[in-house]
């Protein structure tokens, strides 16, 4: 028999007894991961900030519209300028308001649907630090103007971010969506913030798994993104400071990776979890932080 007859038929035998293997069930499309996605983002203005690199990750992704609101403004028609400069194709709307300002968050909820028929993501990301002080010394009223960036904004986001992710448009024809609340790793342990911003931001990661159990069956899901320490707009005093001293080696030394955060770094876990890419991640904390939150702090060789 021929060689080549002979390879022919243990090639068809292998073939006969190898395993029929099931096809895989993909959930996204291969290609831009937010391809024909709306998008708003809240506190987008910093030039170092999170919200800033998370319109580039999603404007670069194939997203058809990125909404980049901000209460201050001084930079977000800079920020459209480059996104438009680098990615033509996408529609970059700047919106000016306080993030929980409840009559324009519902204006920029609508203003989406009047003008694509969808909404898919809404990364409510705007906050602030609050008082920097004991408890003893903070007063009610920035304990409670801190709730009202940090909890009362993502609150809004979702109040009228999931009806509208529920609707139903030629290009989106059944429900689904995607909820992305900043919260903070000062929100899952202690010592990591002050009382203020860290209750502020421990109710955010409530608010991600109550909502994300009411939304069920709707395919809208929340989830919470937890910082460590990123050098962003709101954190860089103590990154600048560092530097002044000497001591920028010492930034995140606490955590396993030995180093603070890059916006860019958390950008890229909310691009995820607007995606389809994480279509099966829901009512979760997130936390995105060199391993701070890993474990318990402690001096490296020095146990006892």
């Amino acid at each position: 028999m021929p060689e080549s007859s002979a390879s022919e038929r243990v090639k068809a035998i292998s073939n006969q007894l190898a395993p029929s293997l099931p096809p895989i069930v993909k959930v996204a499309p291969d290609g831009p991961r937010v391809a024909g996605k709306v998008v708003i983002i809240t506190g987008a203005n910093s030039p170092l900030g999170i919200g800033r690199a998370s319109a580039h990750q999603y404007a670069s992704n194939g997203a058809k519209a990125v909404y980049i609101c901000d209460f201050d403004d001084t930079y977000l028609a800079s920020h459209k300028a480059e996104i438009n400069a680098s990615y033509p194709d996408v529609d970059v709307h700047v919106r000016q308001f306080d993030a929980a300002d409840e009559k324009a968050v519902k204006e920029v909820v609508d203003d989406a649907l009047n003008r694509y028929g969808r909404l898919d993501v809404f990364f409510a990301n705007a906050g602030v630090i609050g008082p920097n002080v004991l408890f003893t010394e903070a007063d009610g009223e920035d304990f409670m103007e801190t709730f009202r960036v940090n909890t009362l904004g993502p609150f809004l986001a979702a109040k009228y971010a999931a009806p509208a992710m529920r609707k139903t448009s030629p290009s989106k024809p059944t429900s689904s969506g995607s909820i992305i609340l900043t919260a903070s790793v000062a929100g899952i342990r202690s010592n990591a913030g002050a009382t203020p911003y860290s209750a502020s931001k421990a109710a955010v990661i409530s608010l991600a798994q109550t909502m994300a159990f009411q939304l069920s069956g709707t395919a809208v899901r929340v989830n919470a993104i937890c910082p460590g320490l990123i050098e962003t707009g709101m954190t860089s005093i103590v990154f600048e400071a560092a530097r002044a001293r000497g001591t920028q080696g010492k930034i995140g030394q606490l955590n396993p990776l030995k180093r603070g955060g890059h916006a860019d770094e958390i950008a890229r876990v909310a691009l995820f979890l607007g995606s389809d890419e994480a279509s099966y991640v829901n009512g979760q904390a997130w936390a995105v932080d060199g391993g701070l939150s890993a474990g318990h702090p402690y001096v490296q060789n020095k146990l006892a």
